[in-house]
């Protein structure tokens, strides 16, 4: 079926929240919708919806995200503005997304993947073995504060919320030595003043998902799902499918350290996954790899063996 192209009189709604970082995604989507539709960008229009999570008195307030409503709070407003069909698609950090969708929609467009890697952000040092003991470290991530404090449980790790731009006026003010973002979100800022070293993952596991952006659409939107279709990137979808399915098997909420990375050599994906208790003192970590097309399998398995090998007792803080 032919389907009507968007226009500057009957644009394409697309929906998003209105940090710095959301609206560079949402215009690099806009822009290579544009491109592959040979359209004019006036074709698609950008639409900005507060969340939850966007509450300036939650991010002042520097309140742990699980206790103020986990990955929904990203979310919520922007998928019911969908469903009520104010906005045609949305555009998401699919890390920051839960792994089921509401009834009735679907996530299944993905840009090509940007860098996965954490960056080490300080005005002064370079490395994580640069800090003194005792150290302030800054951070919102659960994943990090525990992976930094099993590396280094002499840290002082201090909540740290908000977006990239408030975070680092944070630093500036002195609230703590160091924090850590996500080097992706820095690319798409353009913001290579920041001082600004790469961790490899072999050092740092990043989050699910980390670096790319999901595409939220109407499960029945048979227009939207053929105009992403061509913006569509397959590896990157297989990648993320392998770790999403990790992450669902483990726990899908905020409340669990989890990192996990999936990379893709010729048919080979190999899946890097690690859990963690909040604290740091004890970790749990698999590397495996298989065909491209068992990637979610082998996520699940994964998830299934690590939680044998946690054993009763690692998960009891979460009750």
């Amino acid at each position: 079926m032919t389907h009507a192209l968007p226009s500057p009189s009957d644009p394409l709604k697309i929906g998003t929240r209105g940090s710095p970082l959301a609206l560079a995604q949402a215009y690099e989507t806009r822009e290579r919708l544009a491109k592959a539709h040979d359209l004019p960008h006036d074709a698609f229009e950008i639409t900005v919806i507060m969340t939850s999570g966007d509450n300036r008195k939650l991010i002042d307030a520097d309140r742990p995200l699980k206790e103020i409503g986990n990955k929904g709070l990203f979310t919520k407003e922007i998928e019911e503005a969908m469903l009520r069909g104010d906005i045609d698609i949305a555009v998401h950090s699919t890390k920051d997304m839960p792994v089921a969708q509401p009834e009735g929609l679907v996530l299944d467009t993905f840009l090509q993947r940007e860098d996965v890697r954490d960056a080490f952000i300080s005005p002064g040092l370079t490395t994580l073995d640069d800090l003194p003991e005792g150290a302030v470290v800054g951070t919102s991530s659960l994943r990090r504060r525990a992976q930094l404090l099993n590396r280094r449980p002499d840290l002082n790790v201090v909540e740290f919320r908000g977006n990239v731009q408030t975070r680092l006026r944070k630093l500036s003010e002195g609230v703590a030595e160091c924090t850590f973002l996500a080097l992706a979100g820095l690319n798409r800022l353009d913001m290579g003043e920041v001082p600004a070293t790469p961790i490899s993952p072999d050092d740092m596991l990043p989050a699910i998902a980390q670096g790319a952006i999901g595409i939220e659409r109407r499960g029945d939107d048979d227009r939207a799902g053929a105009l992403l279709a061509r913006i569509h990137h397959e590896e990157t979808q297989r990648r993320l499918a392998a770790e999403r399915a990790f992450l669902a098997a483990l726990d899908g909420s905020c409340e669990t350290p989890i990192a996990g990375l999936a990379e893709i050599d010729g048919d080979t994906l190999r899946l890097r996954g690690q859990v963690l208790r909040p604290d740091g003192s004890e970790a749990v970590f698999e590397d495996r790899s298989c065909t491209v097309a068992d990637g979610v399998e082998l996520g699940r398995d994964m998830a299934e063996d690590m939680l044998r090998q946690a054993g009763e007792g690692f998960f009891e803080w979460r009750d």
